[in-house]
């Protein structure tokens, strides 16, 4: 403490008599004759803040500019292994060693002192203090109270400095959050606007915006920081390798950048582990858990108490008719960007069943976008974060609702579920972080002036369609996804390891070429690899082969088809655009094209608008350029041979290997099929849920029928965006003849597609067979 003839007031935090004694007497040993005094302040730990003690508002009130010296007891855990943390047996035994009862406190001083220490903030002059409160109380987002309810408050925070510096920075939480933005004149002022509309009474309006905010924020506490890091180890190591794989250095580097500026972490969603496993790596680096949106189904017994007090905010699924809700859940997002709190949620907003990223929503994406344009902060970083699994318990799960199933609503019994799911091994989980976005940058071509709705609305899109190509970018392949992609080529047929580790040789050279991500090397084909991952299928039931010939033989399994579609499709925006070159090229050089370049760019340009609600396409010139890149791999030449006619068109697809559009554009177009035919035949309104039965029936009905080959195609998430393009195109209502015409030209652009694929899958044939080198 600085030494100085000012007169030192000591703001004691004390919850208990054992801690009042406790400071009194390091007071005694530390004051070396000079002049101090002490004064209560609400203690942190107290069940209820009391009122602000009268003695503390007197001495506000004079001249003197006395030393404000705040005064905390802090207590620990344990050591055990070198580490102070709270364990789960401690929620049995005597609950939080960070709060201990009187009783406790008392043997904790007799028996283990070194778990306990007085901490002392920096002090400040009164005088600066409350220079302070005044420039804070002239701000909208500053406060409407009190100088002593002031002085308070910054001393609870000091405090919080202090012993953050004794604890570690992954107890870095915000504390009177309600305080704070609730008695901000902006927020008070707009809720009494909001309410005067409703013809709603002040009172009664701020205890509407009260109740609401307490239902959305986070309220984290160190100890179950502690213990859910305890409990997610145990959770993930149950059905996963103890180690998670990712990126240290790049790591510490993103949360370096999250010193200056408050990130938003934006990882995908394939599994509930999601969020858990970034919570624990952020532990176990000794960081802070992010700030994170979860829906306000997962608050239910007992997990919602602890989600929330590890730092889960929750908000409704839905609230665009309620403006009062939509105003404090803009303002708690303000709050957390001006304070630099890192915030977290999914890109897609719920878990992808068919395994390939979803497109992102656009909602709380607007309310940090808004709180940045208003000044919240110079700058906010948006994280892209991928997240892939060898397996995932789920899929099972994911398979039955793309056949119709209802999605299971979460539960105490739900979550029994869940972890009983995850009683095998299914292997590592990666955790890959892509190039951060700043929002300055983003923003910069609208960021002038306040831009009109529909602009601040491209914006966001913007912003998250870059977002979720960053996330793609970083996506790594996985032993699973390269081998379901292999076994998904040859549809029914069984195949043997060494035909396995051919085509999957052949997507391994693809994959290296382009330099693409992967959790293991790509410049060998590993065989003993390849099996591994053939019996980890195998196991899971993904998988069946057939022992009793000369020789093991391999495929996917009866009815298993979406499941390891599942897995392909993490990985399968890598070949889109390598299977519509391959489509674009087989219209090229049919007998009725007269000038063969042309009419592959025109064919790629209608496929890229045929896929739109599937995948994530770069602006025309550099999606020309991606297509263009893709035939030089295996035809530097290309452009200016197939300008020869139909016959050197061909010479260029022969280059080509591997073959990708039947493995990976088959299931979508055939299922594109599958709705056009639905609309055209079912008397049931497509916006209405039994049109979705329909279609998985006549899809069913076609797979029988073999007028479509693949099996994955018959899926709710495909019909869904199958839907979104005919609604798209004006399939769905408008004048009966022009609606009649438009769904037979989309039918016709399906069914040239499927057959560019059939051309395709025949030249697969052809080099399967020795016919085609």
């Amino acid at each position: 403490m600085t030494e100085s003839k000012q007169n030192t007031v000591y703001l004691v935090d004390a919850c208990s008599r054992v801690e009042k004694k406790l400071i009194e007497d390091w007071i005694s040993d530390s004051s070396n004759g000079k002049r101090c005094s002490t004064l209560p302040i609400p203690p942190s730990r107290g069940r209820a803040r009391p009122a602000i003690d009268p003695q503390l508002e007197a001495v506000l009130a004079t001249d003197d500019d006395p030393l404000l010296t705040p005064l905390r007891v802090a207590w620990f855990p344990k050591t055990r292994d070198g580490i102070r943390a709270a364990r789960v047996s401690d929620l049995w035994t005597f609950g939080d060693p960070r709060d201990p009862g009187p009783i406790r406190q008392s043997w904790i001083v007799r028996n283990s002192p070194e778990r306990y220490r007085v901490v002392e903030a920096d002090p400040a002059p009164l005088s600066e203090l409350r220079g302070r409160w005044r420039e804070a109380s002239s701000t909208d987002s500053g406060h409407t109270i009190g100088l002593a309810e002031f002085v308070a408050r910054q001393a609870a925070l000091a405090l919080e400095r202090a012993e953050r510096r004794l604890r570690g920075a992954r107890y870095k939480v915000p504390r009177f959050v309600a305080e704070d933005i609730l008695t901000r004149p902006g927020f008070r002022g707009g809720i009494a606007q909001l309410g005067a509309a409703k013809g709603d009474s002040g009172d009664a309006a701020e205890r509407e915006a009260t109740s609401y905010l307490a239902e959305i924020a986070a309220t984290h506490t160190a100890y179950v920081i502690d213990l859910a890091a305890q409990l997610i180890r145990l959770l993930y190591t149950r059905g996963y390798n103890e180690e998670l794989r990712y990126d240290h250095k790049r790591l510490e580097e993103i949360l370096a950048l999250g010193q200056r500026h408050p990130l938003v972490m934006l990882p995908t969603h394939k599994s509930n582990l999601d969020h858990l496993v970034l919570q624990y790596i952020l532990y176990e680096t000794g960081h802070p858990p992010n700030h994170t949106a979860g829906g306000i189904n997962m608050n239910f017994f007992p997990i919602g108490p602890i989600l929330r007090r590890s730092g889960i905010f929750f908000i409704r699924r839905t609230f665009k008719d309620n403006p009062v809700y939509k105003f404090v859940l803009q303002h708690y997002i303000d709050y957390l960007i001006e304070k630099r709190f890192s915030l977290e949620w999914y890109l897609e907003g719920g878990r992808s069943r068919s395994g390939k990223l979803l497109p992102p929503r656009f909602g709380l994406f607007a309310n940090v976008v808004e709180a940045f344009r208003r000044g919240k902060s110079e700058d906010v970083f948006l994280i892209p974060i991928s997240i892939a699994y060898e397996q995932i318990g789920d899929v099972g799960d994911y398979v039955a609702e793309q056949r119709g199933a209802e999605k299971q609503k979460e539960s105490f019994g739900w979550l029994v579920g869940f972890v009983s799911k995850l009683r095998r091994k299914q292997g590592d989980i990666h955790i890959r972080f892509g190039e951060p976005l700043s929002l300055s940058e983003a923003t910069a071509a609208t960021k002038a002036g306040p831009g009109t709705p529909n602009e601040k609305s491209l914006t966001i899109q913007k912003i998250a369609f870059e977002t979720a190509v960053r996330i793609n970018r970083v996506t790594p392949i996985t032993p699973t996804s390269l081998v379901t992609m292999a076994l998904l080529g040859f549809g029914d047929r069984a195949l043997t390891l060494a035909e396995t580790a051919e085509s999957v040789g052949d997507l391994l050279r693809y994959a290296s070429s382009k330099e693409l991500p992967a959790t293991f090397p790509l410049d060998n084909v590993d065989t003993e690899l390849i099996e591994a991952t053939l019996a980890a299928l195998l196991d899971s039931g993904v998988v069946t082969a057939f022992t009793d010939g000369t020789e093991a033989v391999y495929a996917i399994g009866p009815e298993q088809h979406l499941a390891a579609a599942y897995y392909r499709n993490t990985i399968i925006h890598f070949f889109v655009n390598a299977a519509i070159a391959e489509l674009s090229l087989v219209r090229a050089a049919e007998p009725d094209v007269t000038d063969p370049l042309a009419e592959f760019w025109s064919a790629t340009l209608r496929l890229r608008d045929l896929l739109k609600f599937e995948f994530f396409f770069a602006e025309k010139e550099a999606y020309q350029d991606e297509l263009r890149r893709e035939v030089e791999i295996h035809d530097p030449n290309w452009e200016t041979r197939i300008v020869g006619g139909p016959e050197e068109v061909l010479k260029t697809l022969r280059h080509i290997r591997p073959y990708n559009a039947h493995r990976v554009l088959r299931p979508f177009l055939e299922a594109y099929r599958v709705v056009t035919d639905s609309l055209e035949h079912s008397a049931t309104p497509a916006h209405n849920k039994s049109f979705t039965a329909d279609c998985l029936a006549l899809g069913q009905q076609y797979r029988l029928q073999r007028r479509i080959n693949s099996p994955e195609s018959i899926s709710k998430a495909l019909f869904g965006t199958a839907l979104k393009l005919a609604s798209n195109r004006g399939l769905l209502e408008g004048e009966e003849s022009e609606v009649r015409q438009r769904r037979q030209e989309l039918a016709g652009e399906i069914r040239d597609a499927i057959r560019y694929i059939d051309a395709i899958e025949a030249l697969a044939k052809a080099r399967q067979a020795g016919l085609l080198k």
